[in-house]
Formats: C-alpha cells, structure tokens, sequence
C-alpha cells in the first residue's frame, strides 16, 4: 500500500547485538529509526552468541514498532520488508530473517534478504545524495575490513581485504587488554586523545614502502600482528612502571598504527584507481581520527563520504535502503530463504583494477 511520501520500506538489523529497525519513503527519507543496543555483553568484553540471539527475540517487537510509530504509519502501510540474511551470528540472523518473513507472508508483501556489508556502503547516502558510486569504499567493521572499487552499486570489485583480525575486532581486543569496557572502538578513541601517539612506535603490518601493485599484500590488510605488538609493549612496559598511566599513550599508539594502515591502503587504491572518492563505512567509520587522516590525504580535490556515527553502527536504515536497491533490481526471495553467516556478497568480484 503506497502512502503520498512512496513506497514505505521496513529494514530490519540483527546481525551482532544491536536490534534495529528503519522505515524509510520512496524518496529514500529515514521515518522513523531505532538502534537498541545490548549492554548484556559488556560483562564479557565481547558478544555471546546465545544472549544476542535471546535478546533479540525479546526485543525485536518493541523495536519494530517504535520505529513504526515514529514514521506514523501502520504495518499494514508498508509496501516491502528486507532484513539483514548474513554474514553475522546465525542466531541473531535468523531472529531478523524470520521476523521479517513472517510479517511479509502474512502481508502479501515482497521479502528481500540484504547483505550485512553492501547495507553499510549505502549507510552514506541516506544523509549525502551525493555519496554514489563511482568511489573507493572502505568497509571496516567489527567483522570486516574490505576495500573496494565501485563504479556503480551492484558492481563491487575486490582490492583487498583482511587475511585474519578485522580492524573493529583489534580494536575491541586492544581495548580488552588496556581494561577499557566493551564495546572497545569508541573507548580507544576516548583514551587515546589523551595519549601521545609518538611516545611508543608499532608496526604497520602488510604496508611496506617497496610493496608493487601486482602483489595481493598491495591492498590487503593484517592487524593480528600490531594486535600482538599491543601485547608485547604492555608487558615491556608493565615492568618498568604501571601500564595504567601509560593507558592513553598505548591507545593512542595503537590507534595511529591502525589509522595510519587503513588510509595508507585506501590512497592507493585512489591512486589505482583515478578515483579521488573514498566512500567509509562500517562501524570503525565513527572514528575521528580514521576520518580525519582520509580528509588530509585526499586534500582539497578528493571526497570522503561517511555516515553519522549513528548510522555508520549496525543499523535498520542502511537495510532498507539496500533492500529497496535489491527489490528495485528484482531482487525478491521466496519464503524459503534463509540466512547464512557467511553470505555471499552479491556482485562482489576479484580485482578491481582496469
């Protein structure tokens, strides 16, 4: 049933531990929004599979319709429902999936299954109509660290990628070490501006000055060993004196080492690419400091495109505005569907250089 404001589309997010859920209009207009976030794990320094999962089946009514009232409109209103189908934790997945095909069989109404990642490279563009392709897009996350090439949606050419930790997932561990509470990126942020990043010198793994673009290590990404050179200084300087006050001169070194990888590989994917728009999203995304290091280095003729910090989270927004993409393509999946933690990213392709 289309309103005067278009087709209404219902997104919904259940992928780690934030329940989400988003209506937005034909014209790509967030309606109504929310973001629960689950404090339930905090105790553990980590996401527990089995509790996000139940928490998300507790939540997830209360959610959908807040995020309908705020829109003003019914259930019955909405024209197509899309939930996060994968990669993630198959538990909380399937809570999303199912809540979201059931409501949509009952309504007559078309179910699109989203992928975790490509609803993050749309993330920007619900708050810039000017973040379109084509761009560089650097997707980094509590699960994911990609870098792409995408000259129009749908087209994703892989540059590179993580070969073991996520940048997100290193951040939350260095934070675990340094006693700073879960979840661990804005804690390292906060910590570290009272730190100075010049006082203790990591390694920047996989980024090498004599590096050649016909190596795959060009534009991948390692963070497991600066996760380890984190471990190493903290014992070193445990024994000299307290790593407490030395709190903020870790996470500041940490957090410059990791900054310094991340936009050191995305300028050259600019540069191979002739593409001075890089487009960042992902959790990580809500970091100043990464932000800041992609404004200087792409200067005055380059672009950087990012979402608020609250829509570069786990979000329902970013979902329905890839399911309308998906269902504009014809996109649509039978009641059958089923989500999957390790999704295929659809129109995801090696190499991104020609």
């Amino acid at each position: 049933m289309s309103t005067a404001r278009g087709p209404l589309v219902l997104g919904l997010e259940t992928s780690c531990d934030e329940t989400s859920a988003a209506v937005i209009d034909g014209e790509n207009r967030v309606l109504g929004h929310v973001i629960l976030s689950q404090d339930e794990h905090a105790v553990f320094g980590g996401v527990i599979p089995e509790i996000a999962a139940r928490a998300h089946l507790r939540k997830i009514d209360v959610v959908v319709d807040e995020a309908l009232a705020q829109a003003g409109v019914t259930l019955e209103q909405v024209d197509l429902i899309g939930a996060t189908a994968g990669p993630g934790l198959i538990g909380a997945l399937l809570v999303g999936v199912c809540w979201a095909k059931s409501a949509a069989f009952a309504l007559g109404r078309p179910f699109v299954p989203v992928h975790h990642m490509e609803g993050h490279l749309f993330a920007p563009s619900l708050e810039d109509p000017e973040a379109q392709p084509p761009f560089v897009g650097l997707l980094v996350s509590g699960g994911h660290t990609m870098l792409l090439h995408v000259p129009e949606w749908g087209d994703y050419r892989l540059l590179g990628e993580t070969r073991d930790d996520a940048a997100g997932e290193a951040f939350d561990k260095v934070a675990k070490l340094l006693g700073l509470s879960y979840p661990g990126g804005p804690e390292i942020q906060r910590v570290a501006a009272l730190g100075d990043p010049k006082k203790y010198v990591l390694p920047r793994p996989m980024l090498r000055r004599n590096q050649t673009l016909n190596e795959a290590a060009y534009f991948d990404f390692s963070f497991s060993g600066l996760k380890t050179a984190v471990v190493d200084l903290t014992r070193r300087v445990g024994h000299e004196q307290s790593v407490g006050a030395e709190r903020p001169n870790i996470a500041a070194a940490f957090q410059e080492a990791a900054v310094d990888v991340l936009a050191s590989k995305a300028m050259r994917a600019v540069e191979a690419t002739q593409c001075d728009r890089v487009l960042l999203g992902g959790g990580v995304a809500a970091n100043l400091r990464l932000r800041e290091a992609l404004s200087e280095r792409l200067g005055a003729h380059g672009r950087l495109f990012h979402a608020s910090p609250r829509l570069s989270l786990d979000n329902g927004a970013m979902i329905a505005r890839a399911a309308r993409f998906r269902y504009d393509r014809g996109d649509v999946s039978g009641f059958d569907a089923s989500a999957s933690a390790g999704l295929e990213f659809p129109g995801l392709r090696q190499g991104g250089i020609s």
